[in-house]
């Protein structure tokens, strides 16, 4: 099955609006007990959270990409600004706030298997459809939007819808009340396993069978599911399966999510099969945890 989208270079250009974090990655040897004092191998800061990594993943994949969120007016968020600025993410639709603290994810990675544990701070107003509203919206082909703060999200939506703007795609990573409401705004539909079992599900592709009989068949679903690969679904109704692309050289699994829902968006633009679209999508998330960073090299 082919996914309806007209063929575009990847010139287009892209609209992310969503989280930027600092991360602040301890690695270790092992995953530390509660309660005791271990010491990191390394650490690391840079630029994290869903949308700014969503965009650097499809930097490296040729497009034109922006981020719009919150940014707090602190010295704290250099390495946001940094981050992004060195993987040449435009940020002239970021709004500067004085009053928050810029978001922080502490993570510890296990150097022996590549996992991480998160633990976020974040005292920062959202993102609303104000500040939505006031963008230039012409300049965007595409327009991914991190599913969180679903009021604000279900007006910027409808607005792209009845102005008919860009194409847009939603990341539902954590139920959050009313998520549901913007499912039919959105082209394409990206969700997490954590979604699917908070919602009673074993699997990807029972899960997006009872999804797709909910919204309706005009639009791809995707649901990525770790070690055991990820499902899609489209117009048509047939449900396609990829495996995981596994590797004995785990380094780091943040933000592999991240890079699978930016190689879906990449292959709805390059109008790719859908079976196609989800091996490439899983093969490079599988590349991008052999690398420290949101790397696809």
């Amino acid at each position: 099955m082919r996914v309806d989208s007209p063929q575009t270079p990847p010139s287009t250009r892209i609209l992310g609006v969503g989280t930027a974090t600092v991360d602040i990655v301890n690695e270790v040897d092992s995953y530390p007990a509660e309660d005791s004092k271990v010491r990191a191998l390394c650490r690391r800061i840079g630029c994290g959270g869903n949308a700014a990594n969503t965009l650097i993943a499809l930097r490296h994949l040729g497009y034109q990409c922006s981020w719009a969120g919150i940014l707090a007016d602190l010295p704290e968020s250099e390495p946001i600004i940094c981050g992004l600025h060195a993987k040449s993410v435009d940020m002239a639709c970021a709004v500067r706030d004085p009053e928050g603290e810029t978001p922080t994810s502490y993570v510890t990675l296990n150097r022996t298997n590549g996992s991480r544990t998160i633990t976020h701070y974040r005292r920062l107003r959202e993102f609303t459809d104000a500040d939505f509203g006031a963008l230039d919206l012409s300049r965007f082909d595409w327009v991914h939007f991190e599913g969180r703060n679903p009021p604000e999200l279900e007006k910027m939506m409808s607005r792209l819808k009845l102005a008919n703007g860009p194409l847009c795609s939603l990341e539902v990573e954590k139920p959050r009340v009313g998520i549901e409401r913007l499912f039919p705004l959105a082209t394409v539909i990206l969700f997490s396993s954590d979604y699917a079992r908070w919602r009673g599900f074993d699997d990807g592709e029972s899960f997006l069978d009872t999804i797709r009989t909910e919204i309706g068949p005009d639009r791809l679903f995707t649901c990525a599911w770790g070690v055991q690969g990820a499902w899609g679904v489209g117009a048509d109704g047939r449900i396609a399966h990829a495996p995981a692309v596994l590797s004995s050289g785990v380094v780091d699994t943040l933000g592999a999510g991240d890079v699978f829902n930016a190689a879906v968006i990449d292959g709805v633009i390059q109008s790719r099969m859908l079976s196609e679209l989800l091996a490439r999508a899983c093969q490079l998330a599988g590349r991008k945890c052999r690398h420290l960073g949101v790397f696809l090299d």
